[in-house]
């Protein structure tokens, strides 16, 4: 319950998000050195040089992308694998892919064992998203882009939402929730920030 408080407290407030963010265990997705501050709302490092996001950041994220039960979802950056789980409580199907394969074989070796099933892992440039999949209801990507990446936005359907850090440096960036429309896209800015940058091209290991 205190978890939970903490992230009312951060603003966290949608119900949905907040009971698909007490059904994910936080420790299942970090080892090590950091594993006893898994509680803690606080980026952490992971394996590959990357980071988990703090739980508030996570869930403001989730919230604003407002993801419905029919859903299907598009993640770019699977890191250690917690956003996409908090996904798959909240969507009917949920598509992760990250540029790192130790990233996506740790995070699937953990939907395994939870016995989730509505996830799909990829190993890929997640900049080009997925066209074979395409369209999506949401988008969400936790890497910062200078701009929305343009293949992703074409990949959003009409009425859908995506969310994505942009910023040109990693010391000023800005949330932003993306709505497509039958004109064209809709931009609103939600807070500051701070993300690894949206590389493109698949990791060296």
């Amino acid at each position: 319950m205190q978890f939970l408080f903490k992230l009312r407290s951060k603003g966290v407030t949608d119900k949905r998000t907040l009971t698909a963010m007490e059904k994910t265990d936080r420790a299942l997705f970090v080892r090590g050195h950091f594993a006893d501050r898994a509680y803690e709302d606080m980026p952490l490092p992971i394996s590959c040089g990357q980071t988990i996001s703090q739980p508030s950041v996570v869930g403001l994220m989730t919230q604003a992308l407002n993801v419905q039960p029919r859903d299907k979802v598009l993640e770019v950056g699977t890191g250690s694998g917690y956003q996409a789980m908090i996904l798959s409580h909240l969507a009917r199907r949920v598509y992760t892919v990250d540029r790192y394969k130790r990233l996506v074989t740790e995070a699937r070796a953990i939907f395994d064992a939870a016995d989730i099933t509505n996830i799909t892992a990829f190993t890929a440039d997640g900049s080009h998203g997925l066209p074979d999949q395409a369209p999506f209801d949401r988008i969400l990507v936790t890497a910062a882009a200078e701009d929305p990446p343009g293949p992703l936005l074409a990949q959003l359907r009409i009425g859908g939402i995506m969310v994505v850090p942009v910023g040109q440096s990693d010391a000023v960036q800005s949330l932003i929730r993306v709505t497509r429309t039958d004109t064209g896209f809709d931009y609103d800015e939600l807070r500051p920030v701070r993300f690894v940058p949206l590389l493109e091209g698949i990791g060296q290991d």
